[in-house]
C-alpha cells in the first residue's frame, strides 16, 4: 500500500467566496464536483466542502483524506491491521474511495484515481 499524500478537509459556508483564496494560496485551479447535496472543490492539497449541515455533520467525522495507489490493496492492509471498514470501496467522481475507522477511533477516507 503506497500513501501518496493527504488532503486537508475544510468546511465553508460559501464555496464560491472561498475558492479564489485557496486557488491563490495553492497556485492552481479548483476542480469542482457535487455529491449527495455537498459541493466540493479540490484545490491543491485542500478539499473545500459546502452544503446542508446534516450532510456536513457526517463528513466532519472524517479526519483527513489520504491518497493511495490502490483502494483495494488499502482495504486488505487496513483490515489486516485491525481497522474497521465503514464504507467502500465505492466509485466516486474522481476514482474510488473507502472510509475506515482505525483502532484508535480516528476515521479516514482513502482514495485512488482509478476509473
Amino acid at each position: 500500500m503506497d500513501i501518496l499524500g493527504a488532503t486537508l478537509r475544510i468546511y465553508v459556508d460559501d464555496l464560491d467566496k472561498a475558492i479564489p483564496f485557496y486557488e491563490g494560496l495553492a497556485g492552481g485551479r479548483a476542480h469542482r464536483s457535487e455529491r449527495g447535496g455537498v459541493e466540493v472543490a479540490a484545490v491543491g492539497c485542500f478539499l473545500l466542502m459546502s452544503g446542508p449541515e446534516s450532510q456536513l455533520e457526517v463528513l466532519r467525522k472524517i479526519t483527513a483524506t489520504i491518497a493511495v495507489t490502490d483502494v483495494e490493496e488499502t482495504h486488505r492492509v487496513l483490515a489486516s491491521l485491525g481497522a474497521d471498514i465503514v464504507a467502500g470501496p465505492v466509485p466516486t467522481p474522481a476514482g474510488r474511495n473507502l472510509i475506515a475507522r482505525h483502532p484508535d477511533g480516528t476515521i479516514y477516507e482513502y482514495v485512488d484515481r482509478r476509473a
